[in-house]
């Protein structure tokens, strides 16, 4: 059911449903959580990095690489991959002299598939 902006803009109910209140309260993580939830999604939160995320989604790449992919400098790149690295979103390993990249793990790729269905559900609306 879609409902006019202005139709939701307040609520005139004056009743505290406790019930609800205490279900919400109950499944509600630690601030701490929240706050590295919110952390987490800001990283999300730049085109550079989304791009970066996708090519590691195909395979492992270094720096020069994604760089000459997304047509940047590889000091864009690295700082990019700082971030994501700290996020624990990408990992490296060395060989020889060149440092590979790839996600840290499969939840990310199950992140972007979650958000994707949500971008393409609200473009069929």
């Amino acid at each position: 059911m879609k409902y006019d902006i202005e139709e939701i803009k307040d609520c005139s109910c004056e009743e505290i449903h406790e019930e609800l209140i205490c279900k919400a309260k109950d499944h509600m993580p630690q601030e701490e959580t929240l706050y590295d939830l919110a952390e987490l999604f800001k990283v999300f939160g730049d085109t550079t990095r989304i791009k970066i995320l996708y090519a590691l989604f195909s395979s492992e790449m270094c720096v020069c690489d994604i760089a000459d992919l997304l047509g940047m400098t590889h000091s864009a790149i690295s700082h990019q991959l700082r971030v994501l690295k700290q996020a624990r979103l990408v990992k490296f390993r060395k060989e020889g002299k060149v440092v590979y990249y790839s996600l840290d793990d499969n939840h990310i790729s199950q992140i972007f598939n979650c958000g994707l269905s949500h971008i393409q559900e609200t473009y069929n609306k």
